[in-house]
């Protein structure tokens, strides 16, 4: 990867291309250009190619990129070039969806245990893997190398459990909590509020029907103004 820093919003932007080619490649598409790329994405064409070339040349002009070539040189890039190994922080009804989810669904990252401080959890298994107390993450996160965590715990226990799986090695967080996490600044946080995206996404629904309320009203008014000058 060169030297100068990439934008989050670039980095982002690749494993929806990664996903992409998985699903290409798995249809036996040999090439695609940027245009069909847009298509697929919902990115511009030019956005794609920008957004490649910080990190080289991989496409022929006149032909595209050849799609198995352009999907290892992005996993290369983002790192899934081997299996993640990470783990899960709360094994309620969100982090046992979360851990089997991607344990069966995601062939890039490896979940590795789950970890839970409710003691009738404790001991049982999600799909295989091992719930244990949250207490020993530090321990497993040390003798295992993992760098990557995924905090599913209510609000109220998320900077604690934070703080505990980040001094122990943790440089990469998804998480679902709702809310803000103070993490030391070698430590990258991705946060997923579903709540908000769900409220946000409600904003559509009641703003078109306003509209059309707000339209009808003023085709009514209009109707009663004419029939007010006929008379």
């Amino acid at each position: 990867m060169p030297a100068r820093n990439i934008s989050k919003s670039v980095i982002k932007r690749l494993p929806v291309y990664l996903r992409i080619l998985d699903q290409l490649i798995q249809r036996r598409v040999d090439m695609i250009s940027s245009k069909e790329l847009s298509a697929e994405s919902g990115f511009t064409a030019e956005q794609i190619r920008k957004d490649l070339a910080y990190f080289g040349a991989f496409g022929t002009r006149g032909a595209g990129y050849n799609t198995v070539y352009l999907r290892e040189k992005i996993k290369k890039i983002i790192g899934l070039d081997k299996k993640i190994d990470t783990i899960v922080i709360g094994a309620g009804n969100l982090g046992t969806a979360l851990t089997r989810y991607n344990s069966s669904k995601n062939p890039y990252v490896n979940v590795t245990a789950a970890f839970d401080h409710d003691s009738r959890l404790v001991g049982k298994r999600i799909d295989g893997i091992e719930i244990l107390d949250v207490n020993e993450a530090p321990q497993f996160i040390t003798e295992n190398g993992i760098k990557v965590a995924v905090i599913a715990v209510p609000a109220a226990a998320a900077q604690e459990a934070v703080d505990l799986v980040t001094k122990h090695g943790i440089k990469a967080i998804l998480n679902f909590a709702p809310v803000k996490l103070n993490v030391p600044e070698d430590v990258h946080v991705h946060n997923a509020d579903l709540t908000i995206e769900l409220q946000s996404l409600i904003y559509y629904s009641s703003a078109e029907e306003e509209r059309n309320e707000r339209l009808k009203k003023e085709i009514k008014a209009k109707k009663n103004s004419k029939t007010f000058l006929i008379e």
